[in-house]
């Protein structure tokens, strides 16, 4: 495949994005796989490029469609995700292979802040596969922030960096509750609180199996008005493996036990496999008593995309 295949396209696809930064946001999905016939995705962190690969490459071709994508943009900086197929095995044995640490063009920007409708977040672009935010979910945490309950109380189950959260307290929630089984990106969330200026004492930000968790909760008698649910599709722990496909719905039945009187759970899904329809039939499964309210999906700078199921319930 040569450059000119590689990167047709890719100066319409970064025009049809102009809208964003008027709305404040320099942190999005510049061009999606359904503009590269699978090949490629770039997203954009400020002045820096996260470049994901989903076919391979040779060395010569990934660094020449760095290099056109910074000139597309432009960036100081273009950071490689290899995704195969098999990243799911590979990404604990050859984590360095798949997710450089450095650079594959530019100068090294090992940590920036990037804003998402004016809403900053700390990014590390060389940060495994992973690298602060999820940008296909700004609609959802867009809802959030429009819909979080007024001085009311917020469960946000596997938080990762928080993004949820962060943007509960923005609407007004007064309790928010970030639960993880990582402390440092518990640790990466607080520091996001701390850019728009808001108190992240420890005990908002929790280490621990979300199952257990939400199991002692509702021992305890917690209720919270929002209770947001973004698994991963696949995970690996102490209590054993996590699908999505086959445990969603006992994830909502914990979170329907949690909800007050009147909450709403919102609840993402974003296995490709797994289609909307599929979705619901979980959640119904596991919280027959809540109807569905909303659905959402991502962004208008993922054209095309359906792997994203984000609805909520009450």
């Amino acid at each position: 495949m040569t450059l000119p295949d590689l990167t047709a396209g890719l100066a319409r696809a970064v025009q049809r994005r102009a809208g964003l930064a008027a709305s404040g946001t320099t942190l999005y999905r510049a061009v999606h796989t359904t503009e590269t016939e699978g090949v490629y995705a770039l997203d954009r962190a400020g002045e820096v490029g996260i470049l994901n690969l989903y076919r391979e490459l040779l060395p010569a071709q990934e660094q020449q469609l760095a290099a056109a994508c910074a000139q597309a943009l432009p960036l100081r900086a273009v950071y490689l995700k290899r995704r195969p197929q098999e990243a799911r095995h590979l990404a604990n044995v050859q984590r360095e292979q798949l997710a450089p640490p450095g650079p594959v063009w530019g100068e090294a920007q090992p940590e920036l802040t990037a804003l998402e409708q004016g809403v900053p977040y700390l990014i590390r672009p060389g940060s495994d596969l992973s690298t602060g935010l999820f940008t296909d979910a700004r609609p959802a945490r867009q809802w959030v922030r429009e819909h979080a309950p007024p001085g009311g109380r917020v469960l946000n189950t596997f938080a990762y960096t928080c993004g949820f959260g962060l943007n509960a307290r923005l609407g007004g929630a007064e309790v928010v509750k970030n639960l993880d089984l990582s402390r440092k990106v518990l640790a990466w969330g607080q520091q996001n609180y701390g850019l728009s200026g808001l108190p992240h004492p420890d005990t908002d930000f929790i280490y621990g199996d979300v199952f257990d968790w939400m199991a002692r909760f509702e021992r305890q008698g917690q209720q919270f008005e929002l209770l947001i649910l973004d698994p991963p599709a696949f995970a690996r722990s102490r209590a054993g493996v996590w699908r999505s496909e086959r445990d969603y719905a006992r994830l909502a039945r914990l979170a329907a036990a949690l909800l007050a009187p009147g909450g709403r759970l919102l609840a993402l899904n974003n296995h490709a496999g797994v289609s909307r329809a599929a979705f619901q039939r979980m959640l119904q499964d596991g919280a027959p008593r809540l109807r569905v309210q909303v659905q959402l999906g991502p962004g208008e700078d993922y054209p095309g995309a359906d792997h994203l199921k984000v609805l909520v319930l009450g």
